[in-house]
């Protein structure tokens, strides 16, 4: 083993399965498992006390993952035994708007990721779920004075039935198994609407939890930016040490206006069981704007691709993507931008470093349909392999079909040399200092182009995972 290697793995800190640690987060009132059937989903709706339409949405979901392959493109998928899995934990704790109404041991878990710190210093609003339920929501007055919407897909379900029927899974349809599966199975989530011309100053988070091993969590977020609103919308995901695997099957469906901008920041962090997939997609009308950030950090697999269609004139894409992989775990994720319209904008930036055998993929994908005169799009994936045992690979895929388009893409491959290190230990710095200057550097340009509060965010994780190397940055 190398000196370079005992240094990673002496070093390398999981922030999640540290502040948890091994043991189960809460108790659980039901739990409903085994195999996935019609009766397992109308359990879940009666449950809900859901309306007809969404049951059977539920059930045309179900015949369609039952009619789809598998997809061979997804890494991991040859692990999972989706008949073991638990597919709804509802958690032995009522929805508080309070810290002080939860039980002290779901409280001192939001407390060592650093949730209610955040909640009661800066968020708009926090909705916080346990499993497959959300156990803690709360917003501030003045969002709801500004007629902002902020509660969790369920509540949604049954208080604005209209606005739900018209944006859900319109976004991101059932078009491959398991965003059918999702559609059988959903529960919980974050449904944020902004009306026209509302801007809120501060982030609403959605935090969620699995909290148990063999579970399976399959939470919707419905985002909704109406005309020139503005809003910031973060995602956090944590899991404790698990003693078998867990299977995230998430979706995030977002709708910008015309003239809207959303800003969309994830902070993915489940411990080393859990088996991650998470739909991602935007719609992005007239002159407006989707920001997709990934801090891609925890889990044993994990396949993101946020992407967006531009659908109106100048609408706008930026994604950052940031990826950690080691210990044979893999990352396989990247952006997608379909270039609708005349004058529409996209750049993906995607940086992956690799540790201890891990494995990390970008599948990048820009498509500028015929008409779509004037659009540019730009992509840079850039790759940092810590030692000889980590592999990165790279596949974009461009397809313009409208000869005024600009596109410009980029890629390079480094590796954490002993010369350079030597030359940093030459120059005063200590090994752990040499390697998180030399990660700061390759980090520093998506970094430097975030905005100040989104930066914070993503450093604030980057110095979770290298904490004892020493800061990023």
């Amino acid at each position: 083993m190398s000196s370079k290697e005992v240094l990673l793995r002496h070093f390398y800190k999981d922030p999640a399965e540290e502040a948890l640690g091994h043991i189960e987060v809460g108790g659980a009132e039901l739990v409903l498992k085994g195999r996935i059937s019609r009766d397992l989903v109308e359990e879940i709706s009666r449950i809900k006390k859901e309306p007809e339409w969404m049951r059977l949405w539920r059930l045309r979901n179900l015949e369609l993952f039952e009619k789809l392959p598998s997809p061979k493109w997804l890494p991991g998928v040859e692990e999972l035994d989706l008949d073991e899995l638990s597919h709804y934990i509802k958690p032995d704790v009522p929805k508080a708007s309070s810290w002080e109404e939860l039980p002290k041991e779901i409280v001192e878990a939001y407390e060592r990721l650093g949730i209610k710190q955040a909640e009661i210093k800066f968020l708009a609003g926090l909705n916080a779920q346990l499993d497959s339920e959300t156990v803690f929501l709360r917003v501030k007055e003045y969002v709801a004075k500004k007629g902002v919407i902020v509660t969790d897909l369920d509540t949604a379900v049954q208080k604005y039935p209209d606005l739900v029927k018209k944006y859900f899974m319109r976004i991101f349809p059932p078009e491959h198994k398991f965003a059918a599966l999702h559609g059988a199975l959903w529960s919980g989530g974050l449904f944020v609407y902004v009306p026209p011309g509302v801007s809120i100053e501060y982030p609403i988070e959605a935090f969620f939890l699995i909290g148990k091993a063999g579970e399976g969590n399959f939470e919707h977020s419905l985002i909704i930016a109406d005309k020139n609103s503005h809003a910031h919308v973060i995602e956090g995901c944590a899991a404790p040490r698990l003693s078998k695997a867990s299977f995230h099957d998430g979706m995030v469906e977002i709708y910008v206006h015309e003239g809207a901008r959303l800003h969309f920041t994830t902070l993915q962090n489940w411990s080393s069981q859990v088996i991650n997939f998470n739909n991602k997609r935007a719609i992005v009308e007239k002159n407006g704007y989707i920001e997709w950030i990934e801090g891609s950090i925890g889990a044993k697999v994990s396949a993101v691709y946020p992407s967006a269609f531009l659908k109106g004139e100048g609408a706008s894409m930026e994604s950052y993507v940031i990826t950690f992989a080691r210990d044979g775990h893999i990352k396989d994720g990247g952006s997608k931008a379909y270039h609708l319209a005349p004058n529409t904008r996209s750049r993906i930036v995607s940086k992956s470093i690799s540790m201890t055998g891990g494995i990390n993929i970008y599948r990048g994908l820009v498509r500028i349909m015929k008409g779509a005169k004037g659009s540019k799009s730009y992509t840079s994936c850039d790759s940092l392999l810590l030692d000889e045992k980590s592999k990165t690979y790279t596949y974009p895929h461009i397809q313009n079909d409208e000869p005024t388009a600009v596109i410009g893409h980029e890629a390079s491959v480094g590796k954490l040399s002993d010369q350079l290190m030597f030359y940093l230990r030459s120059r005063g710095f200590r090994e752990n200092e040499a390697l998180s200057l030399i990660i700061g550097g390759f980090l520093s340009d998506v970094l430097a182009r975030l905005p100040f509060e989104q930066a914070a965010l993503v450093k604030a994780a980057l110095d979770l995972e290298f904490s004892k190397i020493g800061s990023v940055g």
